[in-house]
């Protein structure tokens, strides 16, 4: 049975926070990767931004629906979910943009179990993480590259 380190890839690019989204999009193009690992001033992952965050920047607001009922306004939809939209959509940043809920897994978890959890939770991109530290990343294209051997 493989497991992760049999697959990973152990030379990550990541991407600092503070990061333009314009030199964001450059990098994307450049390195030809679907999603990076976002790491803070010390190095530490604190999250991963994809191509989809970015593409979903470039959308248009959606304007949640609500009824007035005599002096009240009652929102059809999430609040919360309009002010991230919000956010997101005005961000420049890597930082404003990126997913704070980070999938891992460890080097020795089956790749089955790295495949179902992406497929679960929609993920690009899975590090891995051994001692506290990323050692590599999996991606789509490394579990694909997994199933010709």
């Amino acid at each position: 049975m493989l497991i992760a380190k049999d697959i990973m890839t152990t030379g990550v690019h990541t991407v600092p926070q503070d990061m333009e989204i314009k030199d964001l999009a450059k990098l994307f193009v450049e390195r030809k990767v679907n999603a990076m690992p976002v790491v803070d001033d010390a190095g530490e992952l604190i999250g991963i931004v994809s191509q989809t965050d970015l593409v979903e920047q470039d959308t248009p607001l959606h304007i949640p629906t609500v009824i007035s009922l005599f002096d009240w306004v009652i929102y059809l939809e999430s609040p919360k979910k309009f002010i991230e939209e919000v956010r997101k959509v005005t961000a420049r940043k890597v930082g404003e943009i990126c997913s704070r809920e980070i999938l891992t897994c460890t080097p020795e978890t089956p790749v089955s179990s790295v495949a179902s959890m992406m497929v679960d939770n929609k993920a690009h991109l899975v590090p891995v993480i051994e001692n506290e530290k990323m050692v590599g990343v999996i991606a789509r294209l490394d579990i694909i590259r997994s199933m010709g051997d």
